[in-house]
Formats: structure tokens, sequence, C-alpha cells
């Protein structure tokens, strides 16, 4: 029997609220190498984006791929050292996810981040049983805000990405989910729920949110 619909989440804000602990580590990375930082701007324009575009966002321009290689593993260094156990999953997740699976749902992740963290966060919160398919960002010839991740999430779950509601906090993740065609659920970690005007539904977390309240979001 074919599933109803899938589900696609990304990770960075929406299966785990590690906003503060990423905001830590680029604050570290950026006293270390003398670069200034503004978290608001960090907020508002950079949030979601792979690394290479929030490099050239906090550098003003384009880095050698080699340094970005290189940096990029060392601020997400200083992420997993200072995110290490606080991981936990967003409020009410685990619940939702069991009502996925129930009806029938198949669930899977697409994130900008690199492979590690996802494996990282994934471990650290319990939550790799609950998702049929893991995308991140080397899996993609392009990150957020291209459609790329998400199309492939779909592609894995054997879903047509118009089937699929994608569950976001950031404008990349928002525009990535939209030009995959799907729907979008906004989670109010990163922006409030003005700010994330264009989502077909707004929730601040997991904890009342009904399947079939999603699944109604495919007919707008």
């Amino acid at each position: 029997m074919s599933a109803p619909f899938g589900a696609v989440f990304d990770m960075d804000g929406v299966i785990v609220d590690n906003r503060k602990y990423h905001v830590l580590a680029w604050k570290a990375f950026a006293r270390k190498h003398g670069v200034p930082f503004d978290a608001r701007r960090f907020k508002n324009h950079l949030f979601g984006r792979v690394n290479r575009e929030i490099f050239m966002g906090l550098y003003g321009h384009a880095l050698p791929e080699a340094e970005v290689i290189a940096w990029a593993e060392e601020k997400e260094s200083f992420y997993r050292s200072i995110y290490e156990g606080h991981v936990e999953p967003a409020r009410g997740l685990v619940a939702f996810l069991r009502r996925l699976a129930d009806s029938g749902v198949p669930a899977a992740v697409a994130t900008a981040a690199p492979r590690v963290n996802l494996d990282f966060a994934l471990d650290e919160a319990g939550l790799r049983p609950f998702f049929r398919a893991l995308v991140d960002v080397g899996q993609v010839p392009r990150g957020k805000p291209a459609p790329d991740l998400y199309l492939k999430a779909a592609e894995m779950i054997g879903v047509p990405a118009a089937r699929c509601v994608a569950f976001e906090d950031s404008y990349p993740g928002f525009e990535s989910a939209l030009a995959a065609g799907m729907k979008v659920v906004g989670v109010t970690t990163t922006h409030t729920r003005r700010e994330l005007g264009r989502a077909h539904l707004v929730v601040r977390d997991f904890k009342r949110l009904d399947v079939g309240r999603v699944e109604s979001l495919l007919a707008l």
C-alpha cells in the first residue's frame, strides 16, 4: 500500500533545537580568527545555509576551497564539543514521529549540515530509528535554498515531492522545500510566526501536532 504522504525534516532548529550551540561555535571560530560576528545578521541571513555560504557571508568574499574545508571542520568540531551531552529531541517530536509511523508515513531528514553532524545529533538524541532516509549536503550538488536536498529525500522515501510535507525553521530551508514543490510546516525556533508567513502551517513545536492536520495541507 502506498504511503499517504511523506514527511521530510530539516535538522538544525527542527528535530533538535541546537541554534544556541551553532551560534556559540561560530562565535568561537570568529573570535579565534579575528572575524566580526553579528548574531542578528547570522540568524536573519546565514542560519540554515551551507558552511561555504556562511564563510562568504562572514568574510564578504569567496574563500579558497582548501580553507573552506579546513575551517568548516574546525567550526564543526567546536560545535560538537560544545553540544555533546546536551542533545535532546525537539519538544513532542518523538511522539509525533511515532504517530507518523503508525499512520504509514515515511520520514526523512534533509539537512544542509555535514554527515558527521547529522550522525552526531541522531545518535545523541536517539532519533535514528525513526527515519527511513537521511540526506546531508554531501549527497547533492547544491545546498539550500536550492531544492536538491528535498528532492533527494522524496526520492529516497519513494514519495513524490508534491506529496511531501517539509518541516523547516529557516528562510533558505523554506525556499528549498517550496522549490521542490512541497508544503511547509514552519517551526518557530529561529523565526517568529509572523516571519514564517509563507509557511502553510506554523507551529511552536510538535507536541500537539496532528498527523491528519499535516496531511490536510496537501489539499491546499
